[in-house]
């Protein structure tokens, strides 16, 4: 039988020059969010089935994970999602832990859904939370963060906007002002979820659907758009303006607006998907016209630490996947080009491999990566290897060069060549 060469649908190979990327952005995210004091953590990728049942989504739980009967009989799953996990360790250690908590970590996560741009079954994703804060202090600095890491990888706040809501001004929305049951309430929720994903019409069809004939008639579904159209606090019905979440929210955007993020605006269709979210919720979106779509999100759930038998503990975070973030560095021109960290490659001729292997441990030993050819290869076949590995530099070992210890380190880009001793290769490779 023949094997595929092509990984698992929904899967990437990270050939080195892709993981060069991965590294140079996963550097980006770990040093903004190490410069505001978040310490990373990690866990392992399988937990229990019911952690999920308890804390996610229907629809993680029953269409998105992956899950099986391990040989011990028990369920479980391999992680869709991080904030079920980092509740169960702060529980855990509950009164030993010094808050406010930072953590983050970048996990690899799986999902089973519909693979598409930005969106696999795999993927690594950002998370980063804070524990202890009951203010919206928390969720102003989560925003500073996440800010923060698109500015780190060069971008313009033209290229990305913030938006953000409060779940209790949607709940505030859905039982004071147009007084729906809970059923009706959940539904409307995760309809407003997918809104911007659907056509006009399919979001009226599917929000008639859960009216009733006499709420219809009372015109609640034009109340519903008339607030879903609102571009901002204020544009909100005069009954909603001085209600407790709808005063945050406005505190919070020009808190955020005088510190600079001018790209911050107040959006009513922003849900988050999940069920544990309690407060302000924000996602970050795209705004380039062939990847207008959120990036990342997150907010306050104060509830998930407190489902594990011990006191409740304050919290909000955010997460942001790596295949999102990279289709938005090379979509807008940011991704630098990154050179092979392999600074030297050493082409020796067959009866020096000896004195070869000697000289590429002096090298390492002064700080300087590389990599010696030890095929036995005609020269000529070595130097295109270290062409095509993108190696700029190349010393070129034979009986002469060793006899009067110069050796030539040859340029692949410019094709010089220069005679020098070892420790002048050293100082030009280091200085």
């Amino acid at each position: 039988m023949k094997l595929p060469t092509a990984p698992y649908k929904g899967a990437r190979d990270f050939y080195p020059e892709d993981k060069r990327r991965q590294d140079y952005m996963f550097g980006v995210l770990r040093r903004v969010v190490k410069s505001y004091g978040y310490e990373e953590y990690d866990a392992p990728i399988l937990e229990a089935l019911d952690l999920y049942k308890a804390k996610s989504g229907q629809e993680i739980v029953s269409e998105q994970t992956y899950s099986f009967v391990d040989r011990g009989g028990r369920e479980v799953a391999i992680r869709p999602e991080m904030t079920p996990t980092v509740s169960r360790m702060v529980a855990a250690k509950r009164q030993e832990l010094a808050y406010p908590l930072r953590w983050f970590s970048i996990p690899n996560l799986w999902r089973y859904e519909r693979p598409q741009r930005g969106r696999l079954r795999e993927h690594w994703q950002l998370n980063v939370d804070i524990f202890g804060v009951a203010n919206t202090n928390a969720e102003l600095e989560l925003i500073f963060v996440a800010d923060d890491i698109f500015q780190s990888f060069h971008a313009t706040r033209e290229m990305y906007q913030i938006k953000i809501n409060h779940r209790q001004l949607t709940d505030y929305i859905l039982s004071d002002y147009l007084q729906l049951t809970h059923e009706q309430g959940y539904a409307l929720i995760k309809l407003i979820d997918r809104k911007s994903k659907m056509e006009p019409f399919r979001f009226i069809e599917q929000l008639d659907a859960i009216l009733t004939p006499e709420q219809k008639q009372n015109s609640l579904s034009e109340k519903l758009l008339d607030v879903l159209d609102a571009k901002d606090i204020q544009g909100l019905p005069k009954e909603l303006l001085n209600c407790p979440p709808a005063l945050e929210l406005s505190a919070m955007i020009q808190s955020l607006v005088a510190h600079g993020l001018t790209n911050v605006i107040f959006d009513p269709t922003i849900m988050r998907g999940f069920d544990y979210y309690s407060g302000i919720v924000f996602e970050v979106f795209d705004t380039h016209p062939d990847n207008n779509r959120s990036m990342m999100g997150g907010g306050r759930y104060d509830g998930l630490v407190g489902m594990f038998g011990v006191d409740p503990v304050p919290t909000a975070g955010f997460g942001l996947g790596d295949a999102t973030l990279a289709n938005f560095i090379e979509l807008h021109n940011l991704m630098p080009k990154l050179a092979n960290e392999t600074v030297l490659y050493i082409a020796v001729l067959l009866d020096e491999i000896e004195a070869g292997l000697a000289i590429a441990r002096r090298f390492r030993q002064a700080g300087i990566n590389c990599a010696i050819d030890v095929s036995g290869r005609k020269l000529g076949d070595q130097l295109k290897t270290a062409q095509k590995k993108q190696i700029n530099n190349v010393l070129i070992i034979g009986p002469d060069e060793i006899k009067a210890n110069k050796y030539t380190l040859k340029n692949m880009d410019s094709s010089k060549e220069v005679k020098l001793t070892l420790d002048q290769v050293v100082l030009k490779l280091t200085k």
